[in-house]
């Protein structure tokens, strides 16, 4: 039987080898020169300290003296309240993470130290950035000096495993080719699938509205996107827009409370609550760091219980496929070719045609998962509330759905296209709320970045430095924007004020990552 340690307990032994080796070299040494007692004493005390002092230091001056032979210099480090380690710093941002809203306290350094700069928190470097072309060197230019590395590997993959959001280098790239055939404009424009689901959102809503009381529209845009999802990747649903809608906190839910709730569909809101819970505890450790939050793991993985629930769905359905295939394999009918996909088949359906791994399948299948429903509910929830607090935007997209589309003809891609003002809405609501709204990476080799002041040198960034950079924020710098930055305004897709800022994202285009706003996830975010 094979003992399974906590994430606590694997650091505190990791860390107890780390820090025992100076004290015990200090007694040897001692003991080999016959010093006295005392000296032996105060020598194991201080060898540690000492030991980490001089590491920082010696890292420091190496780190100076190697952007100063790049021609480059240091991005300027953060203080608050000059609490040592930057401690402060930490705190601030697990507490804005608890009440705060995205970029709160960031916004405050930025301001300060510009677009770039260094948290340096715990004497680790922090890189944090919104600049324009740093983003583009992170996530096309030099895609491949910057990883999600092993620091993030290891905080995420009691959820995320080997998928591809928590995978680098080779193992990215076949995660890549296994899921790209699938994604065909064929596939992604079949409507007919989301229509019936888009359907039972319109019936959930007229009766909750019959009812007078207000729908929780986030709630709502989860539950679509997990039945949608789950069928299209899986070809079942949990169909858990079958029930009533939860309602408001101010109503008695125990008068109300749906009574047809089938097993299928509570399965799937145990999915949805479990998933969400394991998404959240992540996404903490990535905040904290792999220096504090196994601290908070010694007594078991936080993770474990809610991942029993998802995986416990995932491995069925993994399961099923892999049995469809063996019964195809034994009549004769196993597919020739693993680069095409057929009609009626789905996104696990072809998986199982390239790997027999159930690890492999669940992991892959998760992630997908998580990248199709969260980052579509997030942008409709988003879109709604915008369009619900500007009530001119509403009216002229829904004229040019009328003219474009009309309100009962079959939706068509070509259609779609046509709708130049609907593109606009989307890219105004991408371009405030991203659905990766932060992310992390972590660099490879070292490097330099184009200063965002031309003034002064490059700024250097030293191998194996943790990365942040925000999209959200960079999108909101009224000096790329305009003064109506924060505005929305979908009419700047369309007018000169495009053109005049071409080079500037519109959203964010790293499908690998994990959002990190709060209850809405695609990984930080993630």
């Amino acid at each position: 039987m094979t003992l399974k340690l906590t994430p606590g307990i694997r650091y505190l032994f990791k860390l107890f080898l780390v820090v025992s080796v100076p004290p015990v070299a200090s007694v040897l040494l001692s003991k080999y020169l016959d010093l006295p007692t005392w000296t032996i004493v105060t020598a194991s005390a201080l060898a540690l300290p000492a030991f980490v002092a001089l590491r920082i230091t010696y890292k420091e001056i190496r780190v100076r003296r190697r952007a100063a032979a790049l021609g480059a210099r240091l991005a300027p480090k953060t203080v608050l309240k000059g609490w040592p380690a930057n401690i402060d710093i930490l705190m601030r941002m697990m507490e804005n993470q608890r009440t705060g809203y995205p970029g709160d306290g960031l916004w405050e350094f930025t301001a300060r130290y510009g677009p770039v700069w260094n948290a340096r928190v715990l004497w680790t470097d922090l890189i944090f950035t919104t600049n324009p072309e740093h983003i583009q060197r992170i996530l096309a230019t030099d895609f491949k000096n910057y990883v999600k590395g092993e620091r993030f590997r290891s905080a995420m993959h009691s959820v995320l495993g080997v998928g591809v959001f928590n995978s680098d280098g080779d193992m990215w790239k076949f995660h890549r080719s296994m899921t790209r055939p699938f994604f065909s404009r064929d596939r992604i424009t079949h409507f007919e699938l989301f229509d019936r689901h888009a359907e039972d959102v319109i019936k959930q809503m007229k009766k909750r509205m019959k009812e007078g009381l207000a729908i929780d529209f986030q709630d709502l845009m989860g539950r679509f996107t997990l039945d949608t999802a789950t069928e299209f990747l899986f070809g079942s649903s949990f169909h858990t827009l079958n029930v009533s809608l939860p309602y408001p906190r101010y109503f008695s839910r125990s008068i109300h409370s749906p009574s047809n709730m089938s097993s299928s569909t509570q399965a799937g809101d145990d999915f949805a609550s479990a998933f969400y819970e394991a998404q959240e505890i992540i996404s903490n450790r990535g905040r904290m760091g792999d220096d504090i939050w196994p601290l908070f793991e010694i007594l078991g993985n936080r993770t474990d219980k809610h991942m029993k629930v998802v995986s416990g769905y995932v491995e069925k359905v993994v399961e099923e496929a892999l049995g469809r295939k063996k019964k195809a394999v034994e009549e004769g009918k196993e597919a020739k070719r693993v680069d095409e996909v057929e009609e009626d088949e789905t996104l696990l359906d072809h998986l199982v045609k390239i790997t027999d791994d159930p690890t492999v399948l669940r992991d892959e299948t998760l992630n997908i998962l998580l990248a199709g429903r969260d980052t579509t509910a997030a942008t409709l929830t988003f879109c709604i509330y915008l369009l619900s607090a500007h009530i001119h935007v509403l009216s002229k997209l829904r004229a040019e759905v009328e003219e474009k589309i009309g309100l009962k003809g079959k939706l068509r891609f070509e259609d779609i296209k046509e709708c130049r003002y609907l593109r606009a809405v989307i890219n105004e609501t991408l371009r405030l709320f991203p659905i990766v709204p932060f992310n992390v990476r972590e660099s490879v080799n070292e490097t330099t970045w184009p200063s965002p002041d031309p003034n002064l040198p490059p700024v250097y960034i030293p191998a194996g430095t943790e990365i942040s950079y925000s999209v959200f924020m960079m999108h909101r710098r009224k000096d790329l924007w305009g003064p109506d930055a924060e505005i929305f305004d979908p009419e700047r897709f369309l007018d000169e004020r495009l053109t005049r800022r071409k080079d500037v994202s519109i959203g964010s285009t790293d499908r690998r990552a994990n959002s990190c706003t709060k209850k809405v996830h695609t990984f930080g975010d993630l």
